[in-house]
């Protein structure tokens, strides 16, 4: 799914929220001042200062370079998993073809 919002608007509405929270009550006041300029989700900017807390190292959970990690080595190990079945499949065939009884 492509984001709808660039690396830039993300940083920025962040960045906002983390300069003004104390002048509002909440975090989460500040969270819906901030998204409502660009008409973004609030949940959505939660979010994005959740995971820039973690990028940070200021709370604990899974980098987004972790997690972009992650994703490319399952996506390497599906890879590999069916290169495997199609070899197998393969050496099977010729077993059974290269076999003089099997004839």
């Amino acid at each position: 799914m492509p984001n709808k919002y660039d690396h830039e608007t993300r940083a920025k509405a962040v960045r906002l929220v983390r300069d003004h929270v104390e002048d509002y009550e909440t975090e989460w006041a500040a969270m819906k001042a901030v998204s409502a300029r660009p008409g973004m989700s609030t949940e959505t900017l939660r979010k994005w200062v959740r995971q820039s807390e973690i990028d940070a190292g200021e709370s604990v959970g899974v980098t987004t370079e972790s997690a972009r990690e992650n994703r490319e080595l399952k996506r390497k190990v599906r890879e590999l998993e069916q290169t495997i079945e199609v070899l197998k499949a393969a050496t099977s065939f010729f077993v059974r073809e290269c076999d003089p009884l099997h004839r």
